[in-house]
């Protein structure tokens, strides 16, 4: 489902907002080094979700996870004061998985070059199972088809 450019455009500007809230305002010391990866909003522009990266340990993307739901209130007038629109969107954080599912996609393409370097050793000492000239020569090809017109008897 494509969003309309008005749900994009407040996307964007709530994304924004709240990095530069993040970085500036909010001095809770459980905040760890956060990057707001995506925001996405819903066609009505009442709900806001924020994906959200945190840089260190569980312990610490733990912490970062609470800093920013008691931070939720203040966020969340700043977007409404950013955005002018009737209505500010309820506001929801939701840790990214774009890091983990990075690394496992990287392990999967270690794991295939491996696979592929084996591959590779084994079949420098393979063989043809019909022989080194599996195709027909040309010579070949002429006697077959000699074979074929002399067997030929029209009507």
């Amino acid at each position: 489902m494509s969003d309309s450019p008005r749900v994009r455009k407040v996307a964007d500007r709530i994304q924004q907002v709240v990095a530069q809230l993040l970085e500036r305002r909010i001095k809770d010391p459980r905040l760890g080094f956060v990057t707001i990866t995506d925001v996405r909003v819903t066609g009505d522009l009442q709900h806001a979700t924020i994906f959200y990266t945190v840089y260190g340990t569980d312990e610490e993307r733990a912490g970062t996870a609470a800093a920013l739901n008691s931070a939720k209130g203040l966020i969340r007038s700043e977007v409404g004061k950013a955005l002018k629109i009737r209505l500010t969107p309820a506001l929801e954080f939701v840790a990214d998985a774009l890091p983990e599912t990075a690394a496992s996609i990287e392990d999967a393409l270690i794991e295939a070059r491996h696979r592929d370097a084996e591959l590779a050793k084994l079949a420098e000492n393979a063989t043809y199972a019909a022989g080194p000239d599996a195709y027909r020569t040309k010579d070949e090809d002429d006697e077959a088809e000699d074979d074929v017109i002399d067997g030929f008897q029209g009507f």
